[in-house]
């Protein structure tokens, strides 16, 4: 089979086509034909070489991607029953794990990181889901505002930051996000119900809104302690990108990760049924050849980027 993959960290221009053999599911997991690939911010990290001491042991090629969209086609033994061949279904990949990631035509992962796609989504649109909606909710249960509480989002826009926006709003909560001028629209119609001007400094930005600063701030623009002056005394800041302080003014500092979530299929149900209720938006900024993975990771490095840059892999490479 095909894959997109790298025997070298570096950038973008890494990345190639290369032939692996088909991988088999063991027991408890499942092989997907992959149809569509999410692109995330991790998957540079991944090729850059951000995740070299997880590979350390292992020879390469080595595999990005986190997202995947498809239709099962085999069965590993032990199954729970959940799945069956032939089901449009979605998956968490940890690309580090001992099948690589999602940037193949066909992957093999444990059936617990697997769901249902969402009815009536196409598959570029079902592989952006899981990777991002699942680390907003997990910044959302690491705050535990309470009802009506307000949380600020920095970096709305983003795929990450939108559904942030969303799940806050289904859990009660009062949205401030920040946004450029060209975005206000966008992140409003996700339900922020503020909106503070993106600029340099967006601690004063949020503070202009909102005096005694936010009871609890999701970072998905890793300002890191640029971030805490707008957090209110005691509150609450997640960081995406590991960052865990110093703090200051009694504000807790929460590191959020997916990775431990891997496994979490009742998390990876409900959110399959918020997108599938509408909910969650599921927003594709481009779908593009799979052979194009270079370029669409220097598009998402540039910066810009509204949904996820999808990859195409339904035709062959």
């Amino acid at each position: 089979m095909k894959a997109i993959g790298l025997t070298q960290f570096g950038g973008p221009e890494v990345l190639k086509v290369i032939d692996l053999p088909e991988p088999e599911p063991g027991p408890g997991e499942v092989r997907i034909r992959v149809h569509a690939v999410a692109v995330n911010p991790a998957d540079i990290t991944f090729r850059s070489g951000g995740r070299a001491a997880q590979l350390a042991d292992r020879a390469a090629p080595y595999i990005p991607g986190m997202d995947a969209a498809g239709v099962v086609d085999k069965l590993g033994e032990d199954s729970d029953g959940r799945l069956a061949v032939g089901d449009r279904v979605i998956a968490y990949v940890i690309p580090f794990g001992p099948h690589g990631g999602s940037y193949a035509e066909k992957i093999a992962v444990a059936a617990a990181s697997v769901v249902p796609a969402p009815p009536g989504a196409s598959f570029p649109e079902a592989s952006t889901l899981l990777l991002n909606a699942t680390t907003a909710r997990l910044s959302l249960d690491a705050l535990a505002l309470p009802p009506a509480a307000t949380v600020a989002v920095v970096g709305g826009a983003g795929a990450v930051g939108g559904y942030a926006i969303q799940l806050a709003k289904a859990d009660g909560l009062t949205v401030l996000a920040d946004a450029a001028p060209s975005d206000d629209k966008l992140v409003r119609a996700l339900g922020a119900d503020m909106v503070a001007e993106k600029r340099a400094d967006a601690a004063a930005a949020i503070r202009g809104q909102l005096p005694d600063g936010a009871p609890g701030l999701i970072d998905t623009a890793a300002l890191d302690a640029l971030a805490l002056p707008a957090v209110a005394d005691g509150g609450g800041l997640v960081t995406l990108k590991g960052w865990t302080g110093p703090s200051e003014r009694g504000i807790v500092i929460h590191p959020v990760s997916s990775f431990g979530s891997a496994t979490n299929t009742a998390l990876f149900d409900r959110l399959r049924s918020q997108a599938q209720n509408g909910i969650l938006t599921l927003r594709v900024a481009d779908v593009l050849s799979a052979a194009m993975a270079a370029e669409a990771q220097r598009r998402l490095a540039a910066g810009g980027v509204r949904g996820r840059l999808v990859l195409d892999f339904s035709q062959p490479l």
